[in-house]
């Protein structure tokens, strides 16, 4: 029998569940990259080890990425970010330039952190990735030394900073978290709080201003503290989970009590054998059971997610949410 043609609501339906499945995808490798770089350097991960680590396809790679610069890049822009995300909000905030720079950096070393692999990535590989790692990486410096001149506005200013002022402070900053970073230094980067105002305010605000700055306590971190590592949730599975295969178990998720039919209509698998097989492999790992009747009597299967199920669908629905 011929495959029932989708209507436009399921063929909806079915580009949204492609939609979350290459999110996911893009995610995983996303977080398999980053995992290499903080294991091998930037300069020695390859395709190979990022497909392997993440346990998608090479040729899902390729649809996905145009090579491994272009899914260096991407990680690069995830990670950035991530740590914009709490830096510019800290800087936005109402008062002083010099009250504002202090909560931007204290929220970008709270970041670096609690997440060595991603300042590592930003500070320290991306010197070694490629030109358009570089390209990419000036492009952010350039937004950031407009906003450290801005302290040559503040009134209490002592004079006028040569040009170049603000450059040299940006690169002196990002020398001293290298290092820190490059050695997976264990003592406390907010330590460096004081220490770096000092340095930025200095040309702006004078020696006094510094001074303050460098005496002022440092934010601390948590007593049992430890950087994040980020990780695959889905990578212990005793399985690859395939594009078809999440979509199929996406489709599960959405539609419970649905048949094979429908499920594979709305994963969007014209083939019926080649989604009664996934849905097969899925209940054989216990991520699915059969709430139906009795196929020996021509009764209707009804799919749903086991406990375990739900686990990895809401992996798969959290990766998802991450990388949009």
């Amino acid at each position: 029998m011929p495959a029932k043609p989708q209507t436009l609501a399921g063929g909806a339906k079915a580009l949204n569940g492609h939609n979350q499945v290459a999110e996911l995808q893009r995610a995983r490798m996303l977080t398999a990259m980053l995992q290499e770089i903080d294991e091998r350097g930037a300069a020695n991960v390859s395709v190979g080890h990022v497909v392997g680590r993440s346990g998608v396809s090479r040729r899902t790679f390729y649809e996905i990425f145009d090579d491994r610069e272009d899914c260096f890049l991407a990680a690069f822009d995830d990670a950035l970010k991530r740590v914009a995300g709490a830096v510019v909000p800290a800087y936005e905030q109402s008062g002083a330039w010099r009250v504002r720079m202090r909560s931007a950096l204290v929220a970008l070393l709270g970041c670096l952190e609690h997440d060595h692999a991603t300042g590592r990535l930003l500070i320290v590989e991306s010197l070694a990735a490629g030109p358009g790692a570089l390209e990419r990486r000036r492009d952010v410096l350039a937004q950031i030394v407009p906003i450290v001149e801005q302290g040559s506005l503040e009134e209490a200013a002592p004079g006028d900073p040569p040009a170049l002022t603000a450059e040299g402070i940006v690169g002196g900053v990002l020398s001293v978290l290298h290092a820190r970073l490059t050695d997976k230094d264990e003592t406390s980067l907010l330590d460096l709080t004081g220490p770096l105002m000092g340095m930025i305010v200095l040309p702006y605000l004078g020696p006094t201003a510094a001074r303050k700055e460098i005496q002022r306590p440092a934010p601390r971190r948590a007593a049992d503290h430890k950087p994040a590592i980020r990780t695959d949730p889905l990578q212990d599975l005793p399985m690859r989970l395939t594009y078809r295969t999440m979509r199929v178990l996406i489709s599960v998720a959405t539609h419970p009590g649905s048949s094979n039919r429908t499920i594979g209509e709305n994963a969007g698998i014209a083939d019926q054998g080649q989604a009664s097989k996934l849905l097969a492999r899925l209940h054989r790992l216990g991520l699915i059971e059969n709430k139906g009747g009795d196929p020996a009597r021509g009764e209707p299967n009804a799919w749903v997610l086991t406990s375990t199920g739900t686990q990895v669908h809401d992996s798969i629905a959290g990766l998802g949410t991450a990388a949009a």
